[in-house]
């Protein structure tokens, strides 16, 4: 539901406690990674950041595979139906035993790329003590965001019986639309400082480009990315009139005002051109016939491993296994459209502004800041990337007319 600029696939925008003010072009900072990165470590760091994806992927399957063929499943329902009667409670401590062993054999995983790796490319700020306290954080908010979603789709699993795959398609919609909306204002803030872009010309540039485009807007805000990361990103977040820009405090450090605006403008294109609807549309029909694959998938297979009902929590784990691999299945076609989006909010962007080579300016700086593989074996983009590189974007920028 949210638009998030970048220029390869990364973290969702993650700004400074005081007003940030700025010349319209400030240099980067000293330890800026704008210092002429190697194109090998570019290189480098896409390839352990997909080989650690694949590696975390195989373990999950592995794990719940594993779990489900050998009985640990049934351990784990059998002993907490020791101690509670209640189907929605042994469903959420099921789900909770099950996701604590899982994070326990991937933590070191999620060390390696979350912390070591990130420090090995000299991307992070985080000290250990702040990596571990945003990880629980994080851990914390989903629990309270992802338990009322898990209630509703057992109540419809037990109430709807092979059909729960419909009431919980809708819930999965109306909860996307319901959490963008609300996300910016209540999410957002528990991860970062979010204040209002200082009065001046870049703020007055970027509020009258959005009135050009048609587009209303609360304000422009500024958040410190910087506390995490060094890697620069924007967004349009919002729907409604919860909508607004974000920019983190690396971007307005590290980019000259008009390339910021051409990046705002990258952004304006997506809302001109719906694609944010466009792809609503695609996630609602993509996630519907998942969830019907799914259901099928499941309930055939459930008797493969001795379960009589598919309401029983030690089988679950198998709807995980069927999802994830119709998600891995779909990516090629939900990212190959985004990547068909990104080209035609370029072309937006170039033709709105009047100016190839400033936005070619941010391109390369974004790619620059945020180590991205400039031009990636064909296969991974053809399956992972929902952006296309840098090389295609400036080589289909380089055509226009």
């Amino acid at each position: 539901m949210q638009h998030v600029a970048h220029v390869t696939p990364s973290e969702p925008p993650p700004l400074q406690e005081t007003q940030v003010s700025r010349s319209s072009a400030s240099p980067p900072p000293h330890d800026s990674p704008l210092q002429n990165q190697p194109h090998q470590s570019a290189k480098a760091y896409s390839r352990t950041k997909l080989i650690v994806g694949i590696v975390g992927t195989v373990i999950f399957f592995a794990y719940s595979f594993a779990m489900v063929a050998f009985g640990g499943t049934r351990l784990i329902e059998s002993g907490i139906r020791s101690v509670l009667s209640n189907d929605y409670l042994v469903f959420l401590g099921f789900a909770s035993v099950f996701g604590l062993i899982e994070l326990i054999l991937t933590l070191p995983l999620r060390y390696y790329s979350g912390y070591h790796l990130e420090h090995k490319f000299h991307l992070s700020n985080q000290t250990l003590i702040v990596w571990f306290r945003e990880g629980v954080k994080g851990m914390v908010v989903g629990l309270v965001i992802g338990t009322p979603v898990l209630l509703i789709f057992f109540y419809c699993l037990q109430t709807y019986g092979e059909h729960w795959w419909v009431p919980v398609g809708i819930a999965m919609f109306l909860f996307s639309v319901l959490f963008a909306r609300l996300a910016p204002v209540l999410i957002f803030p528990l991860f970062y400082k979010f204040q209002p872009l200082a009065d001046g010309s870049l703020k007055s540039k970027l509020i009258a480009l959005c009135k050009r485009g048609g587009v209303k807007i609360v304000d422009v805000y500024v958040f410190d990315m910087s506390k995490n990361t060094k890697k620069a990103n924007a967004a349009f977040t919002g729907i409604g009139k919860s909508k607004r820009i974000l920019l983190g405090d690396t971007l307005v450090a590290n980019c000259t005002d008009e390339e910021i605006e051409t990046v705002v403008a990258h952004e304006l294109g997506h809302h001109t051109l719906n694609h944010l609807w466009r792809m609503m549309l695609l996630g609602t029909v993509t996630t519907f016939a998942g969830l019907w694959l799914t259901a099928w998938l499941y309930e055939a297979s459930i008797e493969w491993f001795g379960f009589s009902s598919i309401t029983q929590p030690a089988a679950l784990p198998l709807l995980s296994i069927w999802f994830g691999i119709y998600s891995i299945l779909i990516s090629p076609l939900t990212n190959g459209i985004s990547r068909m989006h990104e080209y035609a909010a370029d072309r937006f962007a170039v033709r709105f502004m009047q100016n190839n080579e400033v936005f070619l300016n941010a391109l390369r700086k974004l790619s620059t800041i945020n180590l991205a593989d400039p031009e990636p074996p064909p296969l991974v983009e053809f399956w992972s990337y929902s952006h296309p590189p840098l090389k295609k974007r400036i080589n289909a920028i380089a055509e226009l007319r």
